[in-house]
């Protein structure tokens, strides 16, 4: 494994083998590091009122943090997508049922158990988990949210938490967003952070964003945990629409193995300057620009968790045009992404169109066989029902050794367009899989 850079402070560059935990301990193949890891991580602006902390309390690893906890200075207002599975886990109904509020004090996340499939003991569990971050704190229970990521079906020791929490309210700063990211990693082999900047009426606001995800990524709202923050002053009815548009266009468009996690959460907290107004109409000038950064802002980190997908080797866009209308060309273009004869082939830099053909076939949705073309980057492959007459297998093979695939399908029906994510499928990703409870 070559040693890449992560930027751990203002200052400097943290070598990887300087970290406080092993990424090689987080993937069940050693040696496995995503080859899209970056060299270098953004630095994450401090946002007032914003704190963050993380520390081991051996969850379910050892020698790396496993807890974060967010601590808001003020009532902070909250919007919040959660998995639309039907096996949720506790915390994602815990969170649910308070979103009502509006508002939150403290975040508390933890990796390497989902607390999901865990009966009454997972109810109890939030429950002690969120009084115990009160008690520290000195809030309402009510006003914590939770989030838990990892192993399904094993009941979570909310009792650990009470021997660090004194420490994480101490310990908490404002400037720890990539540790922040690290603590919620589970077979990720690298943090996802993204930060973005709002300029607007001369004024300046910073939206900061982490997330988790590699494997069982097929959100519905995978196991993929989101958060950003931010100090853009925004009702909660604002930021939950704002949120709301931009996880379907960036959370909600990628998948790594069709999988929808039992704890798909994306959470997001606005603490603005004390004093300063909250926007409280979507269509103003501000909650648009925020609204347009926190897609971009969302999608970057989207890419992060399909680049990481487990064992991957290629990062996948999917444009699908021409088809009935915008949901049936997604619905298109992730029954393409999905299908492991289209995600194999990837893999084995195999340019075979007639699996797109396939995929576009069985998803049930209008398309017409004899004007249907595809290509894979600029090349087109298939048109009008048949091999392009220009089709040179050697031009194609060699566009498919590139680590990032562009594949663009017309199903020549409607003006309908969307735009999809997905990574290959390697021997990785079973070796992941067949060892991950081990």
């Amino acid at each position: 494994m070559r040693e890449r850079l992560i930027e751990g402070s203002r200052s400097g560059h943290t070598p990887i083998s300087d970290l406080p935990f092993s990424i090689r301990a987080i993937r069940t193949m050693p040696s496995d590091i995503s080859p899209f890891a970056p060299d270098s991580y953004c630095t994450c602006p401090e946002i007032p009122g914003i704190r963050l902390a993380t520390v081991e309390a051996g969850i379910r690893y050892s020698g790396r943090h496993d807890v974060l906890l967010a601590i808001f200075d003020r009532p902070t207002a909250i919007a919040g997508v959660f998995t639309q599975s039907l096996c949720p886990s506790a915390p994602v109904v815990w969170c649910r049922d308070r979103m009502s509020r509006g508002t939150a004090a403290a975040l508390l996340v933890n990796s390497g158990n989902a607390n999901a499939f865990t009966g009454h003991r997972g109810t109890e569990a939030t429950r002690l988990s969120a009084d115990l971050v009160a008690e520290t704190l000195g809030c309402a229970a009510d006003e914590v949210f939770l989030a838990s990521t990892g192993v399904i079906g094993e009941p979570l020791e909310a009792r650990k938490f009470a021997d660090v929490l004194a420490g994480l309210k101490s310990d908490a700063r404002a400037d720890r967003y990539l540790d922040a990211a690290r603590a919620i990693m589970t077979t990720d082999t690298y943090p996802k952070l993204a930060t973005r900047r709002v300029d607007i009426d001369g004024q300046t606001f910073h939206l900061n964003g982490i997330a988790k995800g590699s494997g069982m990524i097929a959100p519905d709202m995978a196991t993929m945990l989101a958060f950003v923050f931010t100090d853009a002053p925004l009702a909660a009815p604002v930021m939950q629409k704002l949120l709301s548009q931009a996880v379907d266009r960036s959370f909600n468009a990628i998948t790594v193995d069709s999988d929808t996690s039992t704890s798909d959460t994306v959470l997001m907290f606005s603490q603005p300057p004390s004093g300063v107004l909250a926007v409280d109409d979507s269509d103003d000038a501000l909650a648009r620009a925020v609204g347009a950064a926190l897609a971009d802002l969302c999608t970057e980190l989207a890419h992060g968790i399909v680049k990481d997908g487990e064992g991957a080797s290629k990062f996948v866009e999917i444009e699908v045009t021409g088809a009935q209308s915008d949901a049936s060309a997604k619905r298109i273009g992730l029954s393409i992404a999905n299908s492991p004869l289209v995600k194999t082939a990837i893999a084995g830099e195999d340019a075979n169109w007639g699996r797109v053909v396939m995929a576009v076939g069985k998803a049930g949705e209008p398309a017409d066989r004899d004007r249907l073309a595809i290509r894979f980057g600029d090349i087109r492959v298939a048109a009008d029902g048949e091999r392009d007459p220009t089709y040179n297998e050697d031009d194609v093979s060699a566009y498919m050794k590139a680590d990032e695939i562009r594949m663009s399908v017309d199903v020549g029906v409607g003006t309908g367009t969307a735009r999809v994510w997905t990574c290959d499928f390697t021997k990785a990703y079973i070796a992941i899989n067949a060892d991950y409870r081990s």
